[in-house]
């Protein structure tokens, strides 16, 4: 391959002395920036006291401002995804002539859409929910290649589970593959990236003998728990067949944590909304969004690109930066407004729960090491525009930093001044202020919750009769918990990845455990 560059996990995949030393720098940057903002924050609190504190006035007008603007682009979103849920879009593709890809591709009918299901250790009832879900879609199913793959490190059990689901679904389709990932390829990092990419080579083998061509196949890479709404893959293939440039496209639905939110705690569940709301917001910002967990691309594009990356935890979201690299800039991610849904956090006790969020917060802000390979890449790619390379780099850098550090400096570094600035400081007007005003500007931030306890309700599923009605109550009280999530499931998550990254202990993949009640 011309680039190899875009095939490269971290530091120590680089043979070349001079290049290793900049990429490892790269990786020790963004944990370097954001623990220096943190510890210069403590030191201008001692020093500079009075600066300090018209920073942190400053800095909560800006969150205010930013957060008004946020809770815009969420309503813009929500109205744009419920009106695609009421679309008709058979009727749509139906209705359509040609298509924005010419030549042999006619209309929807010439399109195969391929799932790809990773699996590992997953319960055989969260399989098929995944599968029932599909049975309801209008989408043709004799347009769709399914591949459910499952690792060899899973054991006996997995290969069970997939029979099991053969034998039940495996007819209703075009065609459906079960591939086996083998354990311990050199080179590879276990985890989903490695088995995607495993089943997408056995997918390419079988596209290939039947002379389809890969313009006329969309692949979508879905978590196993994602259950989609009835009339997902013919939104995607519509959106695929009239965006500007689909063969260097990526498609991103809106993840909604449904399928067990009732059941979780809620911490898991404040997590999981926020997450959805997060993703709403993303879809009004494309050119600011990555590709995240359930997504699809055009399979030219990913067998040109030699699939997913096989070292890195993070594989959804560094396929957009690898395609990025790969085309010179002259990529995209097209969001859907559309959703699908998934399923929230929750294990067999409240501790166990708490504790796979924490490890599952820290796996997302792994996706930190997309920073450093990004950056190299810009510094490899002479290709790509300047001003393209300059708007994402500062995006993506900003993006984790803010993570790890906002929240500490919105809801802590306000009282540092009052203890650490002295007696002399303390004195003043502005330090008899300062507590007051910032609780008055992050109240007015708050109110921001007040709409999002109202969208909470307008996403959720049915109630289930074992609930009472008193539990839409808590699913409004829940939101007192922002400030504990966002500290101690965002920020302390994030610095430690970024600590990791920085120190060169490198992550492993951890697959988040999926449990129904």
């Amino acid at each position: 391959m011309e680039k190899d560059y875009i095939k490269i996990g971290f530091a120590r995949d680089i043979k070349n002395p001079k290049e290793k030393r900049v990429f490892r720098f790269l990786e020790v940057l963004p944990g370097t920036l954001s623990w220096g903002t943190i510890l210069l924050m403590i030191f201008f609190s001692y020093r500079h006291p009075a600066w300090t504190a018209f920073f942190i006035i400053t800095f909560d007008i800006y969150w205010l401002l930013k957060t008004v603007f946020l809770s815009f682009h969420q309503q813009f979103s929500y109205k744009k995804m419920k009106a695609n849920l009421k679309t008709d879009w058979m009727e749509k593709l139906s209705a359509m002539g040609g298509s924005a890809l010419g030549g042999e591709i006619k209309n929807w009918r010439d399109i195969y859409n391929l799932l790809i299901l990773p699996v590992y250790k997953e319960k055989i009832e969260v399989v098929r929910s995944t599968f029932l879900a599909l049975m309801k879609s209008r989408y043709p199913l004799e347009r769709l290649i399914v591949v459910l793959a499952i690792e060899e490190r899973a054991g006996e059990i997995a290969r069970e589970i997939a029979e099991e689901i053969k034998k039940e679904f495996g007819d209703k389709f075009f065609k459906f593959l079960i591939t086996v990932h083998p354990q311990n390829i050199e080179g590879e990092l276990a985890g989903k990236g490695a088995n995607e990419t495993w089943a997408g080579r056995r997918a390419k083998e079988l596209i290939d003998d039947l002379k389809i061509s890969y313009e006329s196949v969309i692949v979508s890479s879905f978590d196993i728990d994602t259950q989609i709404y009835p009339d997902y893959f013919a939104c995607l293939t519509y959106n695929y067949l009239t965006c500007k440039d689909p063969l260097h496209s990526s498609f991103q639905p809106i993840p909604i944590y449904n399928n067990n939110i009732w059941d979780a705690p809620a911490i898991s569940r404040v997590i999981a909304v926020g997450a959805t709301f997060w993703h709403m917001i993303q879809q009004e910002r494309p050119e600011r969004m990555s590709t995240f967990s359930s997504h699809s691309m055009s399979f030219k594009a990913i067998t040109e690109m030699d699939f997913w990356p096989t070292k890195n935890v993070s594989e959804d979201s560094r396929i957009f930066w690898q395609a990025l690299l790969f085309y010179d800039g002259n990529y995209q991610n097209i969001p859907l407004y559309y959703p699908v849904s998934m399923d929230a956090n929750l294990a067999d006790n409240f501790w166990r729960t708490t504790l796979n969020v924490f490890k599952q917060q820290t796996r997302w802000s792994w996706g930190v090491e997309n920073v450093p390979y990004f950056t190299f890449g810009c510094i490899k790619n002479k290709a790509m525009a300047l001003k393209k390379k300059i708007y994402h780099g500062f995006h993506h850098w900003e993006a984790f930093w803010s993570w790890a550090t906002n929240s500490l400096l919105i809801f802590m570094l306000g009282w540092l001044p009052l203890f650490l600035g002295g007696n002399d400081f303390n004195a003043t007007v502005l330090s008899y202020n300062l507590p007051r005003m910032t609780r008055w500007i992050m109240t007015l931030a708050m109110v921001g919750l007040v709409g999002s306890a109202f969208y909470t309700l307008k996403l959720l599923p049915p109630r289930p009769e074992k609930y009472k009605s008193r539990k839409y109550f808590w699913m409004i009280v829940q939101w007192i918990l922002v400030p504990l999530v966002m500290i101690v499931f965002g920020a302390i998550p994030a610095l430690i990845s970024q600590t990791r990254l920085m120190l060169g202990k490198y992550m492993g993949f951890w697959v988040t455990h999926k449990q129904r009640k």
